[in-house]
């Protein structure tokens, strides 16, 4: 017991890696502070920290024409430091060997369950969107406090070897269920648990503003997973008909393509969960006509999508709904009192 809690101790730190990952990590972004070198006025960082930009990966995400919105900001300014930022970042194309390369340093999160691990070919991954829809109790929200321990294990334990943010939006996190799961992975619950930070969001507006908020934390702080829970749940109530359908639709794509960025500018992985909606044109012969919610724009958003369907008592099925680098297949697990667990014969 006491080893792995040595282990967590020095978990936020860097040490427990081997010193070639370490260079990967440190090289995962180039901080904003590094254009006063190119010659930009330190004001004019400051105003970019401001409006939620800390990195030069995250400046490169923006268009100028946002970038202009920001108070203080000229054309002519805009253009300066775009050009700064293009000196301290190869924004170019690259051969696919170097992004294989590149791709090593993607980080894989155990769920807590080998079967459901080797379905998702290592677990959780870095750098993209994980979705996971179902109907309630499927078991969407048991992988999140699953994720949120297991993503701050060591490296060489299948973790992620950082901190979570978990944004809420159903009110349905529950601090005390972490407790048994840090206990199953012999972590020390408080320290766990203090590496969580969490918001609760009652608008989808505060929502998109918690968003912007993390980029200031990240660029401080190892963080390896954000988890939004769920992702869909107050654009469906803050819009109402199909009067409404296309503007939600507009602001779901621009907060998920904001999730997208913090991905991939901070080497995190996001797990979002989704609804289901009633699928009364999907026919007579499906057996169950339910689909996930947010239409086209959220299935072209999330990276890799995973069904989760309720199984005998505590057991739950996964299937993997679509994905670009794994083979269709299904994965049974159980949901314990530690978090998510293979099924016992």
């Amino acid at each position: 017991m006491a080893p792995s809690k040595q282990h967590y101790d020095e978990g936020g730190q860097l040490q427990l890696m081997e010193p070639d990952r370490v260079e990967e990590e440190e090289e995962c972004f180039e901080s904003i502070d590094k254009l006063i070198s190119q010659g930009i006025n330190a004001g004019d960082v400051k105003k970019l920290q401001d409006a939620g930009i800390y990195t030069c990966n995250g400046l490169m995400m923006h268009t100028k024409k946002s970038l202009t919105g920001i108070k203080g900001l000229s054309e002519a300014k805009v253009d300066k430091i775009c050009e700064a930022a293009e000196k301290l970042l190869s924004q170019g194309f690259m051969t696919g060997s170097d992004l294989l390369i590149k791709r090593k340093s993607v980080v894989r999160i155990t769920t807590g369950s080998q079967a459901l691990d080797e379905l998702l070919g290592g677990g959780i991954e870095t750098l993209c969107i994980t979705e996971a829809f179902g109907e309630f109790r499927s078991g969407k929200t048991q992988l999140a406090h699953t994720l949120c321990v297991s993503t701050q294990l060591p490296l060489h334990m299948h973790g992620g070897n950082g901190k979570v943010a978990y944004i809420d939006t159903e009110g349905t996190f529950r601090p005390e269920r972490i407790v048994p799961i840090a206990e199953r992975f012999g972590m020390d619950a408080n320290a766990v648990l203090d590496n969580i930070i969490y918001a609760r969001a009652y608008t989808y507006e505060h929502q998109y503003n918690l968003l912007l908020g993390l980029a200031a934390k990240m660029a401080e702080e190892p963080f390896r997973l954000l988890i939004v829970d769920s992702v869909i749940a107050l654009f469906r109530v803050d819009f109402s008909g199909r009067g409404e359908l296309a503007e939600r639709q507009q602001k779901l794509a621009q907060m998920l393509s904001r999730l997208t960025k913090i991905a991939e500018e901070f080497n995190v992985a996001v797990y979002i969960t989704n609804q289901v909606i009633a699928d009364p044109g999907g026919g007579m012969f499906i057996t169950d006509p339910k689909k996930p919610a947010g239409g086209h724009v959220l299935a072209h958003a999330a990276t890799i999508r995973l069904m989760l369907r309720k199984g005998k008592g505590e057991q739950r099925v996964c299937k993997i709904f679509d994905a670009p680098n794994l083979p269709e297949g299904e994965a049974v697990f159980q949901i314990t009192t530690g978090g998510l667990m293979d099924v016992k014969d």
